[in-house]
Order: structure tokens, then sequence, then C-alpha cells
């Protein structure tokens, strides 16, 4: 029979540990609760029930949604066409390439490869302001300034993305390999037969990722698109802070809108984008 106090703090723990998850989940969930709360509320509103605090600053009172309709009217519904569609062009850009780049660092000796591979590596623990000169200077002299292959293609390479390709493809057996190449199967459907059905989450992961680094990216945009004709989220939400004033409960739904998005395609992923991050092995 159980001993009742080791039930008791068997208990106590499993509570207290519940407690600490909540406490965090709280701080995490807070400041985005606060901020759609904000952007339901009028511009006048938003500051209302925070000196003194009162627990009305939690809710949407006054319930309005002028400033979502405010947002869309001011054009943002085109920023965050335009923000899409250079994130989606990138997104699958980037895994067309950066597979192939993994598969040929894990699949093929070559000389150099070790020396290329780990400047790939530090490529992605470099601050982008590190680049961001000599990358200005590059498009610049390819007149692609005020282009949206300006924002595509220096985001197409990614060097953690060729990681997780390359750490997930050296794990796969070289059994598979060697018997498509006996059988006469040219490296392109290898790869694409072989490796790229195995390596779903990582697909998955190296796309969120490449994904929400041209969906939060701002200081390139803001450089590579001098006139502004093209706007993409982040560069947008500048607009909303005005040199007399603030726009706060439509910087809020902004906020809210940019912040949603990436937040609705990882739920449904979660689970492959860890899996992918973790450089789950394979059982052959």
């Amino acid at each position: 029979m159980a001993d009742p106090q080791l039930k008791l703090r068997r208990g106590f723990t499993l509570g207290a540990k519940h407690l600490v998850y909540a406490v965090i989940a709280f701080i995490f969930v807070l400041p985005l609760w606060w901020a759609i709360v904000s952007s339901l509320r009028p511009n006048t509103e938003v500051f209302a029930d925070i000196f003194p605090f009162t627990v009305n600053a939690l809710l949407p009172s006054p319930l309005s949604f002028e400033a979502y309709t405010g947002v869309f009217e001011r054009g943002f519904g085109l920023i965050i066409a335009n923000t899409m569609f250079v994130a989606i062009v990138t997104m699958i850009g980037g895994m067309i390439v950066n597979g192939a780049a993994g598969f040929a660092f894990a699949v093929f000796d070559f000389k150099g490869k070790k020396i290329i591979l780990t400047l790939i590596i530090i490529s992605f623990m470099l601050p982008f302001e590190a680049i961001a000169l000599p990358l200005y200077t590059v498009t610049l002299q390819l007149g692609w300034l005020d282009h949206v292959a300006a924002l595509i293609v220096p985001s197409i390479a990614n060097g953690l993305a060729v990681f997780l390709f390359y750490q997930f493809f050296s794990q796969v057996p070289k059994d598979y390999l060697e018997a498509a190449r006996l059988e006469g199967v040219s490296w392109f459907n290898i790869l694409i037969r072989i490796y790229v059905p195995l390596s779903i989450p990582t697909c998955i992961s190296a796309g969120l990722l490449l994904f929400v680094f041209q969906w939060e990216a701002f200081l390139w945009p803001l450089l590579a698109m001098p006139s502004q004709q093209f706007k993409v989220i982040q560069v947008g939400m500048a607009a909303f802070q005005q040199q007399y004033q603030t726009i706060w409960n439509q910087l809020f739904a902004v906020s809210v809108i940019t912040a949603l998005i990436p937040i609705a395609l990882l739920l449904p992923l979660q689970r492959y984008y860890v899996q992918g991050l973790a450089g789950a092995g394979i059982k052959g």
C-alpha cells in the first residue's frame, strides 16, 4: 500500500509544476492578449485603464472594430498580400535550393567540403547588419533596388536551412542510396523519390523558418525598397506612427495580424516543426 505522505508529496509536486507552467504561459500570452484587447478599443481608450491598472485593461471595453476597418482602408490588405507573396516564394525557392545543397553536402565528397560547410554554418550566426552593406552594394550593381527580386533572391539561400537538410540527409541509411544507384536511378530521382519523402518534417521546419524570417524582415526591405512603392508588413507598420501622434489601436491591430498569421501556420505543423529541428533520425 502506498505511503499517504508519498502520495501527498507527489500531488504537491505535480500541482506546483502545473502552477509554474500556468504562470509561464500567462506571462507569454499576456502581451498578445493585451494587444488583441487594445486593437478592439477606440484609440482614445487604449490606455484608459492602465494608470491606475484595473481588470478592464484586459477586456475589450468598449468594443470597437474601427482599428481593423481603419488599417484595411489604408491599404494594409495589399501590404499583407505583398508580404505573403514574398514569403511564400522565398519559402518554396529556399526549400529547393537549400534542400539540394544539403543533399550535396550529405551525399557527395568533394574538395573543400568541410570548409564550405563550416562557412555556411557560421553564416547563420552572423547578424544581418554585418552583411547589409555588401548585400546592398551587390543589389545596387545588379539594378535590383526597388524590385521585388531584391527581397526574394538574397533570402532564398539560408545557412540554417542548409544545415537542417544536411543533418537529416546524413542520417539516411546509405543502403537506400547504394541500392538505387545499382538500379541505375539518377541522382535527381534519388533526391526526389527517396530523400524528399523521408525528410517531410525537415522540409516543414526549413519552410517555416524561411517564411518567418521573411515575414519578420524589416531592415533589408527598408534598404532594398527606398521608394517604398512595394511595402511589406514590418515596414508598413511604421506608417501608423506619425510625426505628432501614434494611432495605437491600429498599430495594435497590425501587430495582432502580423503575429497571428505565423502562429496559424505553426500550430497545425508544430509536431513536424519540432521533429525537424531536432534532426530526428530514420530507422532503417
